[in-house]
């Protein structure tokens, strides 16, 4: 029996290790390696460069940009996601039906189905236009229209509206089960002590939802440091003045614009330890001990 269990084990866990070792590892320790090279697919040797790639990204203009750019959109709309979320999930908690409160879960979750690239380009054509429903919104309410895409003040916000619209569904169901999932007997004793709606929900609601925060808010930060899709089409070649640059953006770019490989996985290395960093942070500060 203890053979068969074994085999069952090893046949279940080689495969995993098998992909993770394949599409994981071996990329990343690719990247590290080229990282160090003057590479380029185009040439047939490619010359070891040490650090110069990573001495370089400390001149480099358009680098800094991108990573000013990164860290602003993936702080601000993190910290509008999860705080729109979380007043959603609540609001949907506090429904006496499930039927309707499966309907608004779909409704919220729907934005998520479709692909990012085909949502972007809805919004860059219907939406952001200066013709498009939000600038005839505005000119309705007496307001001059906005070049949404196309001016430096607007881009970089227009884009994390987006974001939000096509993301949010996720982190709604994630505090939706986390809600549901707090036992109702402590909603029904603080109710008997006479505990407002409001109160209810910072003394027990939140304090419950450290768990589900905490991976809800992980999850989110490595998501939107990765996020690609939206700023080619909504920032197209980093939009005026460099505004719509991010990091990804200019991975991309100069690995296949510029065809400088080596260069491209330095930056990738950057954006692997800065993701790192702040997950190791974002960790040790939502450390909770606790049991219902």
């Amino acid at each position: 029996m203890k053979n068969k269990n074994n085999k069952f084990v090893l046949a279940t866990v080689i495969p995993l290790f098998t992909e993770v070792a394949i599409f994981m590892v071996i990329p990343i320790i690719g990247t590290l390696l080229i990282s160090f090279m003057d590479y380029s697919p185009l040439r047939d040797s490619n010359m070891f460069v040490g650090i110069e790639n990573y001495k370089a990204l400390l001149t480099d203009e358009s680098f800094i940009i991108a990573l000013k750019n990164t860290l602003f959109f993936t702080f601000v709309a993190v910290a509008i996601n999860i705080v729109i979320s979380l007043a959603i999930a609540f609001l949907i908690s506090q429904l006496r039906s499930n039927k309707t409160r499966s309907f608004f879960r779909m409704m919220m979750f729907l934005p998520c189905i479709a692909p990012m690239v085909a949502s972007s380009v809805v919004w860059v054509r219907t939406i952001f236009p200066k013709n498009g429903l939000l600038n005839q919104l505005l000119i309705a309410l007496g307001a001059n229209a906005i070049s949404f895409t196309g001016d430096a003040n607007y881009l970089m916000s227009s884009v994390i509206v987006f974001t939000l619209w096509a993301d949010l569904g996720y982190n709604i169901i994630l505090f939706c089960a986390g809600i549901d999932g707090i036992p109702t007997d402590i909603y029904e004793a603080a109710e008997l002590d006479g505990a407002s709606q409001l109160k209810r929900f910072f003394k027990i609601t939140l304090p419950l939802l450290a768990r589900t925060m905490a991976f809800v808010t992980l999850m989110t930060l490595i998501s939107y440091f990765q996020m690609f899709a939206q700023f080619e089409v909504l920032a197209v070649k980093g939009g005026p003045k460099q505004s719509g640059l991010v990091l990804t953006s200019y991975i991309y770019k100069t690995a296949f614009g510029y065809r400088k490989m080596g260069y491209a996985a330095a930056i990738s290395v950057v954006l692997f330890i800065v993701i790192l960093i702040v997950s190791i942070i974002q960790k040790r500060m939502d450390k909770v001990d606790w049991e219902y």
